[in-house]
């Protein structure tokens, strides 16, 4: 094991070397070759600082000139004078929401099937009296508002 954690030590260690030689040959290209500088510099920019130096005084920014504040506070007092008019006034986004409005939703879905199904089902309840021959048409579809009657009731 330890055979091991030095071998790849050695390679981290030549990977490593070969990384700084790279760095050092980008560097070296970089300089000029008659000053032996870099050829580029970043340009300083003095915001806040006042250099003493006469060849740095060309880098200081000017000091930044305040906008006319007035005239965007005169706009926005008389945007606010003017009186916005209200077309359309929804009252139900006012009232605040039942607290099972979600469930609700979720199962009308669900509803809207079942009252699918109920509705085939008393058809074919009625077509299976109909071929019975018990009763006639009207009275079947009485009876059928009857037993619904009887359901709700209890």
């Amino acid at each position: 094991m330890s055979e091991d954690k030095v071998g790849s030590l050695v390679e981290e260690a030549l990977k490593r070397k070969e990384r700084l030689q790279a760095l050092k040959k980008k560097n070296e290209e970089g300089k000029d070759i008659k000053t032996d500088t870099p050829s580029k510099l970043p340009m300083p920019k003095f915001r806040s600082y006042k250099p003493q130096d006469e060849s740095l005084k060309e880098k200081v920014l000017e000091n930044a000139k305040p906008g006319d504040v007035e005239s965007e506070v005169q706009d926005q007092l008389s945007a606010a004078k003017s009186k916005v008019v209200i077309e359309e006034l929804d009252i139900s986004n006012l009232a605040p929401r039942k607290p099972d409005w979600d469930l609700k939703r979720d199962v009308s879905k669900k509803l809207e099937k079942l009252e699918r199904r109920t509705q085939k089902a008393i058809a074919e309840l009625i077509r299976e009296r109909l071929k019975q021959g018990q009763h006639d048409l009207a009275s079947m579809v009485n009876m059928v508002g009857k037993d619904d009657d009887d359901n709700n009731k209890t």
